[in-house]
């Protein structure tokens, strides 16, 4: 059940990976985690999405690891 939305009014992309209640969320960088009660993961969230998504492709291409920090 995996939803994707991007809202480009923030440049933020959204990927719904469960239907379950968001209980808290922990940030990292360009990247916000939403989890459950359980602690499952819910929701991801990149900011700044663009720069994010060009730069992860353009160090892919090149072979190198892709830093989320």
């Amino acid at each position: 059940m995996t939803k994707i939305r991007y809202s480009p009014d923030v440049d933020a992309l959204l990927i719904e990976l469960s239907d379950q209640a968001v209980d808290y969320a922990e940030e990292a960088g360009q990247l916000i985690v939403h989890f459950s009660p359980s602690g499952e993961l819910v929701l991801l969230e990149i900011l700044d999405a663009k720069n994010f998504l060009l730069s992860s492709l353009s160090s892919l291409m090149k072979g190198a690891e892709v830093s989320l920090a």
